[in-house]
């Protein structure tokens, strides 16, 4: 029988840049087909967006190469050789056995942080078209059933009218810090 350490093992933890390339890398599979594996260039292009990015970053480009290869040297992304640039894609799929709706969901939560299902189930649209707001459910819940977890679901705080989702790649998830920051958020907004 396995512990929760050994099954946490199989998780790669990801540093903030890592999730944010990750997360491009996913994002722009779908919505720049024409343009991907993405260069060094388009993927420190993609990860300092101002929009639909949260946090906001700023990477160099010695970051955006340094981070590619430390997600290349976890099985997260692979190198392309092309006869122009140098390219990556993701392995996110092929890495965790996930479909597409699983991967886009991932890639969703890696860029933005908390999310309530109905606005992964809008955001989405570019990257996936889900039947509906049960669709979106069922693959988060396929996420945070699956060992280990690649999500959780954050409880509603007060004043907030939906749960929320959140990746696991990037560390454990304090539920309760993360609802009480986000109710004061609304709270003064």
């Amino acid at each position: 029988m396995e512990t929760a350490s050994e099954t946490s093992r199989d998780l790669p933890l990801l540093t903030a840049n890592e999730a944010r390339l990750l997360g491009c890398l996913i994002e722009k599979e779908a919505t720049t087909p024409d343009t991907y594996p993405l260069t060094v260039n388009s993927a420190q292009s993609a990860a300092n967006q101002k929009t639909a990015r949260d946090p906001v970053m700023s990477l160099d480009t010695g970051e955006v190469n340094h981070t590619l290869r430390q997600l290349e040297q976890k099985a997260l992304a692979r190198q392309v050789f092309s006869t122009r640039a140098e390219r990556y894609e993701h392995r996110t799929g092929t890495y965790f056995g996930l479909p597409k709706q699983q991967v886009v969901l991932v890639g969703l939560l890696l860029l933005r942080g908390p999310q309530s299902a109905l606005e992964l189930l809008v955001r989405s649209e570019r990257l996936f078209k889900f039947a509906d707001l049960e669709d979106v459910r069922h693959h988060l819940d396929r996420l945070i059933q699956r060992q280990p977890a690649l999500a959780i679901q954050i409880p509603r705080g007060p004043g907030q009218r939906e749960d929320r989702y959140m990746d696991l790649l990037t560390g454990p998830v304090h539920v309760e810090a993360i609802a009480a920051r986000s109710s004061a958020g609304s709270m003064t907004a």
